[in-house]
């Protein structure tokens, strides 16, 4: 903390989950008051099913009292009474993310837009994919771009490239951005809560391949797409945004197809965003979005 009066504010993340009880957000709000973090934003959440409560908070150090690291310890200490999981940071933090395609480019394609636009508060560590055809796009915007192919015989392999890539970038994030292949069991596990996947589908209907063909089959009147995060289940992993559009009988499968290009890109940049401000909570098999 510095007494300069021209020292500049800044804003400070602080979000939290631990077992539901009565005073949780007393005792939290008590030791920021004490400690003269200037709360300007606070959400939280207590699921009566799960008994979790989740929190969300930003402040200011205007007034802080102690430095960061000083409070950090503090939050600590509470968080060994209440069995807290907690994370604290500058709210401007930008999480590292590793994105994997294959062909279609419409949903990356959004979210190089967005993270050129300054609308997505992420720094995009590279682009990996199992073809060739989006490496023009991504290197126009100044993005290392890997190429690595993939067969049957050597999935694990190639499995094993992303992981290292992953871990050697400091990525923090890998975003599915239509990457038409299904992730080993061994690879879902060691992403867990790190990976989301875009569905071309208003899951939990019409998983797997083709589903605006089943979708038309079945004469919907809307059509969706779905950001969950990665589990070894296939496209059963926690929701975290959805987007849908209407249709009519007018609409063929491939007419459903265009029209998809939409919500899948604009869900799955919506996830994207979500999880860099650090909105979205795991909660069994659901999420928590604050």
């Amino acid at each position: 903390m510095s007494s300069s009066a021209d020292q500049k504010t800044s804003d400070y993340l602080f979000t939290f989950e631990c077992p539901d009880r009565l005073g949780i957000l007393a005792k939290v709000a008590n030791l920021l008051f004490e400690q003269g973090a200037f709360v300007t934003e606070s959400f939280h959440y207590g699921d009566p099913q799960t008994k979790t409560f989740f929190a969300r908070m930003v402040f200011n150090d205007d007034v802080l009292r102690s430095s960061i690291e000083g409070l950090r310890e503090k939050v600590s200490a509470l968080g060994k009474e209440l069995e807290m999981k907690f994370a604290l940071r500058r709210a401007d933090y930008r999480p590292k993310v590793l994105i994997a395609v294959s062909k279609y480019d419409h949903c990356l394609n959004l979210l190089l837009t967005k993270w050129r636009a300054g609308a997505l508060a992420i720094d995009i560590v590279g682009v990996v994919s199992n073809h060739n055809d989006c490496r023009s796009l991504v290197e126009w915007y100044g993005i290392p771009f890997h190429h690595f192919p993939i067969t049957p015989e050597t999935k694990p392999q190639q499995e094993a490239q992303i992981l290292d890539l992953f871990a050697t970038t400091g990525a923090e994030l890998l975003v599915l951005a239509r990457y038409m292949q299904i992730l080993s069991d061994k690879m879902s596990r060691e992403l867990e809560g790190r990976a989301i996947n875009i569905h071309h589908s208003f899951l939990p209907g019409f998983k797997g391949a083709r589903p605006y063909h089943q979708a038309h089959d079945r004469g919907v009147k809307v059509i969706g797409a779905t950001a969950h995060f990665v589990t070894g289940d296939l496209d059963e992993g926690p929701i975290i945004a959805q987007e849908v559009k209407p249709i009519d009988h007018t609409f063929t499968a491939e007419d459903m197809v265009l029209v998809g290009h939409d919500t899948e890109s604009v869900a799955l940049a919506n996830a994207v965003r979500l999880f860099s401000e650090q909105r979205v909570f795991l909660n069994g098999q659901r999420t928590v979005v604050l």
